[in-house]
């Protein structure tokens, strides 16, 4: 995501301290974020489910795009300095070649998680029908029209069923 870095032009760079939420997840905001240097960390609820250290990183893009609060939240797990657009929403319908990045970005996420799930379900099948929902996540993910969702549990009931 390193050709992200040629539009950083038009936002402001930020300082963030170590510790520092950047996105908090349930909060809205419109802003985007591209890392410039440091190290952040992906936590859903308190659990880290990934961290950050690649220069032209992009965040808060899953929220601007589907206008829905943010689906985690970003903290700095070090001296960070990001770039950030206020008006994100704005930048992408002005900057096209910007939205076309992370498409191709969200893409690639989609490719990986639909591999990841594919060979889970190669590896166990036969094994009972305890990962039977791999199949229905895998064909709800090609299948699904737009719909409105909200972060909760696993132990709430999906309302498409």
């Amino acid at each position: 995501m390193r050709a992200v870095l040629d539009y950083c032009t038009g936002g402001t760079e930020r300082q963030v301290a170590a510790g520092t939420h950047l996105l908090t997840e349930g909060g809205a905001s419109g802003h985007l974020y591209v890392l410039m240097q440091g190290k952040l960390e992906v936590l859903k609820g308190e659990m880290v489910v990934a961290t950050i250290a690649e220069p032209g990183a992009v965040l808060g893009e899953m929220s601007v795009l589907l206008g829905v609060p943010h689906t985690a939240t970003v903290r700095a797990c070090a001296d960070t300095v990001v770039y950030e657009f206020e008006d994100a929403a704005s930048l992408l319908k002005q900057e096209p070649e910007i939205a076309l990045l992370l498409a191709r970005m969200l893409a690639q996420r989609l490719n990986v998680a639909n591999t990841y799930l594919a060979d889970l379900k190669r590896q166990y099948a036969g094994h009972g029908t305890h990962l039977a929902m791999v199949g229905e996540v895998l064909q709800s993910m090609i299948n699904l029209p737009p719909l409105e969702v909200s972060p909760g549990s696993d132990r709430q009931s999906d309302p498409r069923t």
